[in-house]
């Protein structure tokens, strides 16, 4: 195993302190690369992050707030959900740029550059996006489990937490086992879905027609809390921090060809599967607006409830069963994912060096306990508005993440020679603008 040395970087200027130890450091350059060759041997060695960042763009929290718009307001939200993608190509791409150029993750370059008046405040709404997250992940996955085996939901959330061993065991033996895992459930949900989507036969028609933008959305205050919501499960927060982290698994050398290369690979296997994920993410919705909507059903989210309702509709006695499969792989692979990503935010902003085992646990159970809690207390009944707001609270978290990556990858005394291109710090900073404005605007609706 390759250890990627940090020595023969270039000398920093413009950071408040010097780079400390790396987060995930037991597998920070682990995985080797290919100096040489084509370049889709080259790509297929960077395979991998991209996926791991994917799965946040099609979590449980995603599900319900797709659900309920394909359900409420039929195929119009597909062009949400094509716009939130475009948002999550061109943010990733940063995220590649600071983990490779900077040699920082997110969490790291706010610790960085940031006084700590600064730089405290945005770990914390950081940990509440994980929260959020996990809310929704814990949520979808007990949901999951009392689906296909009749577990209680108490117990399911319970059991969601041992997935921190899982990824302990999975670490120890390399982390492309890690990725393995993240593509196979994904292949898993892709299969479930195509099944569905046959069965449901949608106006293919109207799906096209769905992709085209319209102002309903924005003048609609319930059509504007719902594409908020998908934006929030679409664009992640959490998902900035995780890429910008897992990307520096890659052994990729020091020199500034070497990192603008290694930055074009990451670009492009996240692009990837980032359109594997609007196809799932566009699925679900489609599959809403065919079954639900079609028949007059405009106000289904439960997830609990759709798993009862899919097999008269579809006619199909598997239905549900796919449903449900679906779901907890999504949990899954979710919780897998949202750990990680905790990892490197308790790392990154406040440098915390714990043995493996004890740190996985420490950011585990920060994130957890809190959903946990607020899972068995409202049971059941509230699962659906407990999703959706969620994914209301990532969307409102974003900006505090998606600001300082833009300017952090804008900074040509940061970032040298690879500092982001014009354009994309332009399209970048203008998503930046337009989601603070929904927000305000979405802020303003929900006042009495």
């Amino acid at each position: 195993m390759t250890v990627q040395s940090m020595e023969g970087a270039p000398v920093e200027s413009g950071w408040k302190r010097p780079r400390g130890t790396p987060s995930l450091s037991e597998v920070f350059g682990s995985i080797r690369t290919r100096p040489t060759g084509s370049f889709w041997r080259k790509l297929v060695a960077f395979l991998g992050p991209g996926y791991l960042v994917a799965v946040g763009y099609m979590d449980p929290g995603n599900w319900a707030t797709s659900l309920a718009g394909g359900s409420k307001f039929g195929y119009a939200l597909l062009t949400i959900a094509l716009i939130s993608n475009v948002m999550a190509i061109l943010l990733q791409a940063l995220c590649a740029r600071l983990g490779i150029g900077a040699g920082r993750d997110l969490a790291q370059a706010c610790r960085d550059a940031f006084p700590r008046w600064a730089s405290w405040p945005l770990w914390v709404v950081s940990e509440i996006a994980i929260c959020a997250t996990d809310l929704a992940e814990v949520i979808g996955t007990a949901i999951g489990l009392n689906l296909l085996f009749g577990i209680p939901l108490e117990l399911g959330v319970i059991i969601t937490a041992l997935d921190v061993f899982l990824i302990l065991w999975l670490q120890n033996i390399g982390f492309r086992w890690i990725e393995a895992l993240i593509v196979t459930l994904l292949g898993v949900i892709a299969v479930c879905f195509a099944i569905q989507i046959a069965l449901a036969n949608p106006e293919w028609g109207a799906v096209i027609r769905g992709f085209a933008p319209t102002t309903d959305i924005v003048r609609n205050p319930d059509m504007l809390y719902l594409a908020i919501g998908i934006i929030g499960a679409t664009v992640m927060p959490h998902n900035l921090f995780l890429h910008s982290g897992v990307v520096q698994t890659r052994c990729y050398g020091q020199s500034v060809e070497e990192r603008r290369e290694a930055i074009k690979l990451a670009t492009v296997d996240s692009t990837i599967a980032l359109m594997f994920a609007l196809l799932i993410n566009a699925s679900i919705l489609i599959l809403a607006a065919a079954t639900f909507n079609k028949t007059g059903q405009t106000d289904v989210a439960e997830l609990g409830e759709v798993h009862k309702l899919i097999a008269p509709l579809l006619g199909s006695g598997m239905a549900p069963a796919l449903f449900a499969i679906a779901l907890l792989c999504c949990g899954l692979n979710s919780t897998v994912t949202a750990t990680l990503a905790g990892q490197i935010v308790m790392e990154g902003f406040i440098d915390i060096r714990l043995p493996p085992w004890a740190r996985r646990l420490t950011t585990r159970a920060i994130a957890i306990v809190p959903a946990a809690a607020v899972t068995i207390w409202f049971g059941e009944a509230g699962t659906a508005k407990l999703l959706i707001l969620s994914q209301v609270i990532l969307g409102l978290a974003l900006p505090f993440a998606i600001v300082p990556l833009v300017m952090f990858t804008a900074d040509r005394v940061k970032m040298g020679e690879l500092v982001a291109p014009r354009w994309l710090t332009v399209a970048t900073g203008l998503i930046a603008a337009i989601l603070i404005v929904l927000n305000i605007k979405l802020l303003y609706d929900l006042i009495p």
